[in-house]
Parts: C-alpha cells; structure tokens; sequence
C-alpha cells in the first residue's frame, strides 16, 4: 500500500482536502459541460454587471464605508450633526492660530475672542498692531482659507494695554498721573 487506506465499501482510496476539492470542481465542470455552460472560463455574457450597492463580502480595492476613517472626519461628522460646527470653527482660529496665520504673526499677536464674527486680536506692541491693521485683508482672507467663509468677518485689533495709575478703592477723578517725576 502507498499509505492511502482504502475505503471499505469499495477499492478507491479515501479522498483528504485538496483532493475532494478538485474532484468537486471536476464534477461541477462536468455538470456544467452537459448544461452547455462553462464554469471557471470566464464571464459568457458581454454586457456589464450592475454595481450592487449595499454591503458587500470585502472591502476589495476601492474605498468603502467600512473601511477606517481619520479622526478629523469622524469628529467633524459628530459635530455637524450635533450642530457644534459654529464652535468647532471657532476652536479651529484659536487652536491652529499659528498655522492659519504664520509663524511670523503668531509670535507678535494671538487672538482673544471670537463674537459675532469679530475676531478680538491683541498684538504685543503698538507698531505690531498697525502693521496688522494694514495687513488685515490678507489676514482675514488666510482665515477664510483656513476655517471658511462668514466664521471671522473682521478683525479688532488692540496694542498693549497701558499700565493703570489707579491704586486703591478711593481714587480721585482727574487727568491722571502728571509730570510729577522732576
């Protein structure tokens, strides 16, 4: 014997996985011989199959429903349907404030507050602050870009706030401080 028992109804030997497949597959060919059609040789009808919509076995090449998401995507689909995407805009200028406006900007101002579509800027020098209110077009349109239009439709920008002179709970009312130093 070849080490193939043989089965005890008859003199073949018993068929094991590989071989009961093939011997399935033949059958089927066969079966399908006497029909008139030919299994395994390709599609006989030219016109094109219908794209099932709906799930599907595997996820195959091309991009599906099932297939992982980026976070930002699932996040910004959460908010919209929640109806936070007004506030998560809003985050967005504050959060990304280097990136939307650059490096350079972003080191002399950084936004305060965000109402109605006027963004409150606060630049950390008098002379930052008018260089940013004639830049204030190119800095809005950059905002535009980044977050959408109507999020931010102008630009308050403010200097450093001067020191207060004010001392104590009872002041008196006046000009302020005088040249008192000479």
């Amino acid at each position: 014997m070849s080490g193939e028992s043989e089965n005890a109804s008859g003199g073949e030997p018993e068929l094991r996985g590989v071989d009961i497949a093939r011997r399935a597959l033949e059958e089927a060919r066969a079966a399908a011989k006497a029909s008139g059609k030919a299994v395994g040789q390709g599609r006989s009808s030219p016109k094109p199959r219908a794209r099932v919509t709906g799930r599907r076995g595997w996820s195959g090449s091309g991009p599906d429903g099932r297939d992982p998401q980026p976070l930002g995507a699932l996040t910004n689909a959460v908010a919209k349907s929640r109806g936070w995407s007004a506030r998560v805009t809003e985050g967005t200028v504050f959060g990304r404030w280097a990136q939307v406006v650059g490096e350079d900007i972003a080191t002399h101002a950084e936004p305060v507050a965000l109402r109605d579509g006027v963004l409150a800027v606060s630049a950390e020098s008098t002379a930052w602050a008018t260089q940013l209110r004639l830049m204030q077009g190119q800095i809005l349109a950059k905002i535009a870009a980044a977050v959408g239009d109507g999020v931010v439709t102008s630009l308050r920008i403010t200097g450093p706030t001067a020191p207060s002179w004010r001392k104590g709970e009872r002041h008196i009312r006046g000009r302020g401080p005088r040249d008192t130093y000479g």
